[in-house]
């Protein structure tokens, strides 16, 4: 080997959540300016754009001594590892660094592409994908049949915000995203009506724009009352609602319930007062009116009195 210049080797790594092709400027330099471009996977996604630019690749997989040779003499060799990397290689050129017996070449990781944010997002449509596919249990679901976990999921998720548990929290906001893509990935299925993941965060991003004119369009909004008064503004055009009541849940737990129906009234400026009557759900009702009357959300007034009471349930039993 030349002692003197013993070449440079480059690790030239792609995001596969990137489309092929799609390298840094830095990458095309390095390939365009080495000695030798070799890559141990003939299926390699690069491979096509890369010979379309006039780069030659040699399907090769080099052992780490025949690499650190071909490097000799101060030539460089940039390396595509396979999808999996090239554990092997990486370890034999690390004994060989650690032995002290061998001139080595310089060695740099090139990063071809970056991942841009969200795009591990990709990574979870594929693996629902192939889930859904292969799982005899996830195969078989419906939107009826998951409908309850995702009532579950939602009711962990609120509860980690309210612990104030960040671990929990990231946990949790995935299995309610969990919830989203995989009705998504069954909505595929459906012969009349089918949508995808797509569709789903299309509609929404559509929504999102249209529903911030201050952000996206001319509108103004210099307080968090503009923006809701916006929202509410477009909401209704899009909806055309006869009543107020109308897209309020009937289902959702009555303390909620109460205290949206409540909000709907005190925004559209109507004077309906709680109707009275006997027995307490007329008094709940009552307090669920006065709370949000107040900026108070009932039920998670209620919840940290629940935990309260949890506390010192445990506390005489001496769990505490």
């Amino acid at each position: 080997m030349n002692a003197e210049n013993p070449g440079r080797i480059v690790l030239l790594t792609a995001s596969h959540r990137v489309a092929p092709g799609l390298l840094s400027w830095p990458a095309w330099q390095a390939l365009h300016a080495a000695d030798r471009v070799l890559c141990p996977d003939a299926g390699h996604p690069q491979l096509p754009y890369l010979r379309e630019a006039g780069v030659a690749v040699e399907i090769l997989r080099p052992a780490a001594d025949e690499l650190v040779e071909a490097c000799a003499g101060g030539r460089t060799v940039v390396v595509l590892p396979s999808g999996e990397g090239d554990q092997a290689l990486t370890d034999g050129l690390a004994r060989m660094a650690g032995s002290g017996r061998f001139a080595m070449p310089d060695l740099e990781l090139l990063p071809g592409s970056y991942d841009l944010p969200g795009a591990r997002l990709l990574d979870l449509v594929q693996v629902m994908d192939r889930i859904r596919r292969e799982c005899p249990w996830t195969s078989q679901q419906t939107h009826k049949g998951l409908a309850k976990y995702g009532i579950e999921e939602a009711y962990e998720l609120v509860e980690a915000i309210e612990e104030g548990d960040r671990e929990a929290l990231r946990e949790e906001l995935g299995d309610v995203l969990l919830q989203v893509v995989f009705h998504a990935r069954i909505a595929e299925e459906d012969a009349e009506e089918p949508f995808s993941v797509d569709d789903v965060a299309g509609t929404l991003v559509e929504k999102l724009v249209h529903r911030h004119p201050h952000v996206f369009g001319d509108a103004t909004a210099e307080t968090p009352e503009d923006v809701k008064a916006h929202w509410l503004r477009t909401k209704a055009a899009e909806k055309q609602r006869d009543s107020v009541t109308d897209g309020v849940p009937l289902g959702q737990p009555g303390l909620a319930l109460a205290a949206k129906l409540a909000g709907r009234v005190r925004t559209a400026g109507l004077d309906v007062a709680p109707p009275a009557g006997d027995g307490i759900g007329y008094e709940l009702l009552a307090l669920a009116v006065r709370a949000e009357a107040a900026g108070i959300d009932p039920e998670a007034a209620l919840r940290a009195a629940g935990r309260v009471y949890r506390d010192a349930i445990r506390a005489a039993e001496g769990l505490e």
